[in-house]
């Protein structure tokens, strides 16, 4: 295997700071307000709430170390796209570009841009009270979907005057959410004056008294009773989706390496500081939640708005949701922006080994790849219209974490096949680090397979519906 220097048109403007602001802003979207309630009515305490979010940080840290060896040795644009093909060849490259565009990537963007639409009705309710723009039967256009569009173009749009723009919109929302975030932690430690945490981290036979269950298998208001121990793996994997979710897109980094400074440092230092960062404040805000609010509180939050909650009993009903819903919204529209600067540039790379449209392929005056920027927005637009984006995201978890692994598993794979490459970075503690994150994930897909299949056929039908399509393009670029 030969390594390609690094080179092109890009210029290096992105510092550590920008790219450790770009990794934690695409991973703090609107999950972590949200999807701790499905995990508690998953698992019906607070103890196995908190060893979930230990998982997946876990998960989430040791893949990013993995990473770090693989963006030492390939520093340019493409990231995961570009290991997945270097080391495995172009099929497998091909089917993850076309999973990221098809739903991972756009997916993402029209899920977290439509939940800042719907934290804003909270201070616009004429928004949620406002008749559809259309509708027959079940499907609707409503006004928050049409906001959650205008936000995807107008930064798209930012993003196709060049990195500078998007750099300090990301800087300035991921700082914010972060310092908003740090206060509520707290706050919520400081101002509360009655803790359920002890009720909370109760465990074992005791949290589950009197269990009861909903079809799906989540534990139901009316109790909680003792449960084998293969129902407690089956129902952490279930619950573990959210937490993934929730944690997923700091790879979104590797996506622009050709624009980072000093890549084959910078890369795998930004992967491991923002996620080992983001994973900690992650579980302090379930600290949070664990001293405001009881079991059942956290379980059945209205809408699953933990956050709103929790808020309400910090600072009171009426300034509680306004402080969660701003903070959601600095979230949510930082998030799309760094998932839009960074996704393109997969797409753009993508081109020019033929396997997009090649309209993808050129940058504009500015040095962005503005076609493609604008080919992303408008697919995430689609997303947002079709209704489906949050469906699709939950079936796509499964596949998410299968690409994980793929590429932590191509990690252990040149080095025994190609031993003799150049690694300016080495994976800290290998094996054990890969396989740490290889074991954790191969629980977690085995264990959805068999309790929660309704996450997993979905996701790789549609990965694997890239298959014909790959080998039209081949087939094409062949005869030309």
């Amino acid at each position: 295997m030969k390594i390609e220097k690094e080179g092109g048109p890009s210029k290096r403007k992105l510092s550590l700071f920008d790219a450790t602001m770009l990794v934690m802003g695409s991973m703090i979207g609107s999950g972590i307000f949200i999807v701790s309630a499905d995990i508690m009515r998953n698992l019906g305490s607070g103890y196995w709430l908190i060893v979930v979010w230990v998982i997946t940080g876990v998960m989430t840290v040791a893949a990013a170390i993995s990473y770090g060896e693989l963006s030492s040795m390939f520093p340019k644009a493409g990231g995961q796209y570009t290991y997945l093909k270097e080391i495995f060849g172009k099929m497998m490259g091909f089917l993850y570009g076309w999973g990221l565009f098809t739903v991972i990537q756009t997916g993402t963007i029209a899920a977290v841009a439509v939940a800042f639409g719907k934290f804003t009705a909270y201070l616009i309710p004429a928004l949620n009270d406002a008749a559809p723009i259309f509708q027959s039967g079940g499907y609707k256009i409503t006004w928050i979907q049409i906001l959650a569009i205008g936000v995807i173009l107008l930064l798209t749009y930012i993003n196709t005057k060049g990195v500078e723009g998007g750099k300090i919109l990301q800087n300035i929302f991921t700082g914010s959410k972060i310092v908003a975030l740090i206060g509520l932690i707290i706050l919520g430690f400081l101002l509360v004056k009655n803790s359920f945490w002890a009720g909370n981290m109760s465990f074992g036979q005791d949290a589950f008294n009197n269990l009861k269950t909903d079809p799906s298998g989540n534990f139901l208001k009316s109790g909680w009773e003792s449960i084998s121990g293969m129902a407690i793996m089956g129902g952490i994997a279930a619950a573990m989706v959210g937490s993934v979710f929730s944690s997923v897109a700091w790879e979104n980094v590797t996506f622009v390496s050709g624009e980072i400074e000093n890549p084959k440092k910078n890369v795998v230092r930004s992967m491991v500081l923002g996620t080992s960062a983001v994973m900690i404040l992650y579980l302090l805000v379930n600290f949070v939640y664990l001293n405001t609010l009881n079991r059942d509180s956290i379980a059945f939050a209205l809408n699953d708005r933990v956050a709103v909650a929790a808020s309400e009993q910090i600072f009171g009903s009426g300034i509680g949701t306004i402080v969660i819903a701003l903070l959601v919204m600095i979230s949510t529209f930082g998030c799309v922006n760094g998932i839009v600067l960074a996704g393109a540039r997969v797409f753009q790379t993508m081109a020019k080994d033929g396997m997009f449209f090649k309209a993808a392929l050129k940058n504009n005056k500015n040095g962005v790849p503005e076609r493609s920027l604008w080919m992303q927005g408008i697919w995430a637009s689609a997303l947002c219209l079709s209704g489906q984006y949050g469906n699709l995201l939950d079936m796509i978890s499964f596949v998410i974490v299968l690409f994980y692994m793929i590429t932590v598993f191509g990690v252990i794979y040149l080095r025994i096949k190609q031993p003799g490459l150049e690694r300016p970075y080495k994976t800290w503690l290998y094996p054990i680090t890969p396989i740490i994150y290889l074991l954790i994930g191969a629980a977690f897909c085995i264990l959805l397979l068999i309790y929660k299949q309704q996450y997993t056929w979905p996701g790789l039908v549609i990965v694997l519906l890239g298959v014909p399509v790959y080998f039209f393009i081949n087939k094409k670029e062949q005869q030309d």
